[in-house]
């Protein structure tokens, strides 16, 4: 399979048409945005390392029952993937204070939840991503309640999933974003990626940040960060 038309390109990825109109190319890029795209710069090797574990991770998720986007990877950066119509919502499960989750509620980051949180946020760069609800995502026509109760569903499953295999490689699952998206037919599949891009990823022992947040607060050591993480997950699968 070959990449013909570039069909889109966003913050960390370029997506290419190919011969099979139901099939995508992604493109891993190493560019790294935060707060909205205010902040930019670069993470050397990010995009091969978002790449392969987003890979090993939703063929995990696949034989855990969740399905998935993904068809191939063809390359360090490039992956075939099923063409989907994103939902326009991030999902994001919570299972420790962080972020802005702290800074919104005035919670000290650490705090652990006695159950996983679920959110939703209207995926709208001009809007800075508002948080809503269901009845919102359902009067601005993002989804119905049947897709909403299955996405809440397929997350909490993949934060449970995801989890396990966090903790055997000696490290917390804090929290994560995921995307989902309708095949040709409407069936919702688990779509985007799952990377220290979009996980908020701390060493079990010493809490260190082993994700994208090493970028968002001049932290240092981020290409680090990601190449200890993706060589832990490796090592534990």
């Amino acid at each position: 399979m070959e990449k013909q038309k570039l069909l889109y390109e966003g913050k960390a990825k370029k997506v290419y048409t190919t011969q099979d109109p139901k099939l995508l190319i992604v493109a891993y890029k190493d560019d790294a945005t935060a707060f909205n795209g205010q902040k930019k710069g670069t993470i050397q090797g990010k995009g091969a390392i978002n790449n392969r574990m987003t890979n090993l991770l939703m063929s995990r998720l696949e034989r855990e029952g969740i399905p998935t986007h993904l068809v191939e990877e063809l390359s360090a950066r490039e992956t075939l993937v099923k063409k989907v119509s994103i939902v326009p919502l991030e999902v994001i499960v919570r299972n420790i204070a962080a972020g802005s989750f702290s800074k919104r509620y005035g919670v000290e980051e650490g705090l652990v939840f006695n159950a996983p949180t679920l959110e939703f946020s209207y995926k709208n760069d001009a809007l800075g991503d508002p948080l809503l609800n269901d009845d919102h995502a359902v009067a601005l026509g993002l989804a119905s309640r049947e897709e909403l109760a299955l996405i809440r569903k397929y997350a909490l499953v993949v934060n449970e999933v995801l989890g396990r295999i966090w903790a055997d490689c000696g490290v917390t699952l804090v929290d994560f974003k995921v995307e989902f998206g309708r095949l040709g037919d409407g069936t919702i599949v688990l779509a985007d990626e799952i990377s220290p891009d979009t996980c908020r990823l701390w060493d079990a022992k010493t809490k260190e940040k082993l994700d994208k947040d090493r970028f968002r607060r001049d932290l240092g050591g981020v290409e680090e960060a990601y190449v200890r993480v993706m060589e832990r997950l490796t090592n534990g699968l």
